[in-house]
């Protein structure tokens, strides 16, 4: 039930706002090289449990990817899934996932060189929509679905602040937006920063980053909620 808002001027300038939707009892690790050996070069968000990413960063490569859950229709015991941990770490080394894949459904961003793209797994089928220039959304569905609550509320919003590129402090106007939806309550399915326990999972909202993928590199800022679908304004 994670959120992502992006904005693309072009193919090689990408910036992004990720809202991060788990079980507060699954411990995770603020970005940092934690994979030296089998990931080089990558920094990322790690899970402790499974030890893949949810955010994953390949600076010297300028790729960049999030990972976000969607509902699937693959009959398969969730001890026979493979983890889905590790899909970002592999997009940023230039390995995007092939079907078919023993995994649940999945979106997952990348943000690469040659042009930004989601790939979205039901557990039959994999496709591509590349992103297009401008801002979009996206969650447990399609890109920019206007049948999602929270993308119909405040996906007009942030289009209504212009492209990151004409701002003087874009990540200053998105959080504040992101500040704005949490006036509503976490439980509601309009809201960004969320509960989502009463819709049937056990996740809430503990952590957004924002990133900006350029060919100057990749900028990456990280804040953790203190109280988990509760918002706070960054200290920093």
């Amino acid at each position: 039930m994670c959120t992502v808002i992006v904005d693309a001027a072009d193919a090689a300038s990408v910036r992004l706002l990720a809202v991060r939707d788990e079980d507060p009892q699954r411990d995770w690790d603020e970005p940092g090289a934690w994979w030296p050996e089998s990931h080089p070069g990558v920094i990322g968000i790690r899970d402790r449990r499974a030890g893949g990413a949810w955010l994953a960063a390949n600076p010297a490569e300028r790729r960049l990817a999030v990972l976000l859950n969607r509902a699937d229709v693959l009959d398969l015991p969730a001890d026979q899934a493979l983890s889905r941990g590790s899909l970002a770490l592999e997009s940023v080394m230039g390995r995007s996932p092939v079907a078919p894949e023993r995994m649940h459904g999945f979106n997952l961003l990348e943000v690469r060189p040659e042009g930004a793209r989601v790939l979205s797994w039901d557990g039959a089928t994999l496709r591509e929509t590349p992103i297009e220039p401008g801002t979009h959304m996206i969650a447990h569905d399609d890109l920019d679905d206007e049948e999602t609550p929270r993308i119909a509320a405040w996906l007009p919003e942030f289009r209504s602040l212009g492209p990151t590129s004409a701002s003087a402090d874009w990540r200053a106007e998105w959080v504040g937006m992101l500040a704005a939806s949490a006036r509503l309550s976490p439980e509601d399915d309009r809201a960004i920063i969320r509960d989502n326990r009463p819709h049937g999972y056990p996740t809430q909202s503990l952590l957004y980053c924002t990133a900006s993928v350029s060919d100057r590199g990749i900028d990456l800022d990280y804040h953790a909620l203190p109280t988990p679908a509760h918002w706070a304004a960054p200290t920093s």
